[in-house]
């Protein structure tokens, strides 16, 4: 049983250590085109997946990845329509996904509502042999993408007319990011849970640009905050036995606290020693 248990674990934190990397990569680029609520709302769009695979009696992440793919497109089209307030579409599909899910959930047996459940809030301790691999797969494939298309995602996350103008397929590069993003959170959601997903992808991007202002290092210190916390979220969640995707945005939180009132205490004696 305790060689059982222990497997779990060691599951837990390889698909913690994955998470880590590949969230702080995704989570920067959301933050900096102004996005940070689209983590939210492809979950949100993944519950209407889930939800209506079970309504079809097809394999839920199956019909997750589908769905997401096509919100993916959506939200990018609604983009294009109300290009000075993109924050619509994102709250027109939030909004669709949750109803959706609600609607497929009451129609479906009462089974769904159980495995929805399991959705909602996850538990990274339980995850499966194959939910590991599938992970590895996508970390393999965004670090990949990143490094190859970092300097032309740089230039479209900035200045998106001056990637237009530069060649780039800028409207075919938006829809790619928005659907990794999608297919990350359909691969996540299970393990983390669709309510604390977001925050695991955003917080380590966020507390990484209060700690840093170059983009390369950005990256790698959000790398290094999503393993600490991820790490000791884990760990804490261990041994006080709390739900772990809680106690890992919990300790989230604790750091981007513990960052902002560290920083600011740093400038303000910045700013007293210039004045002296």
């Amino acid at each position: 049983m305790e060689m059982f248990f222990y497997g779990f674990m060691q599951r837990a934190f390889q698909a913690a250590f994955l998470i880590a990397v590949i969230a702080p990569i995704l989570g920067l680029f959301l933050v900096l085109r102004r996005q940070s609520l689209m983590a939210d709302t492809l979950a949100h769009i993944s519950l209407a997946g889930i939800a209506l695979g079970l309504f079809l009696n097809v394999n839920p992440t199956f019909m997750t990845l589908v769905v997401v793919i096509i919100a993916a497109v959506i939200i990018e089209y609604l983009g294009s329509l109300y290009k000075s307030y993109s924050e619509i579409s994102i709250a027109i599909l939030m909004s669709t996904g949750m109803s959706l899910a609600l609607v497929l959930m009451s129609l479906s047996s009462g089974g769904s509502t159980t495995t929805i459940q399991q959705y909602l809030f996850g538990s990274i301790v339980t995850i499966s042999q194959p939910q590991l691999y599938l992970l590895v797969a996508l970390f393999i494939i965004v670090v990949v993408l990143f490094f190859v298309f970092r300097r032309p995602m740089y230039v479209l996350t900035f200045d998106e007319d001056t990637a237009f103008t530069a060649g780039l397929p800028a409207r075919l590069m938006s829809i790619l990011f928005n659907v990794i993003t999608g297919v990350t959170i359909a691969v996540i959601m299970p393990i983390a849970g669709a309510l604390l997903v977001s925050a695991i992808m955003i917080l380590p991007a966020a507390i990484a640009m209060r700690i840093s202002n170059s983009f390369k290092w950005v990256i790698f210190v959000g790398i290094v905050v999503g393993i600490t916390g991820m790490f000791t979220g884990l760990t804490v969640s261990y041994e006080w036995g709390t739900p772990p995707g809680a106690t890992i945005t919990l300790i989230f939180i604790a750091i981007f606290v513990i960052t902002t009132v560290t920083m600011k205490i740093v400038q303000q004696m910045r700013y007293k020693k210039s004045r002296s």
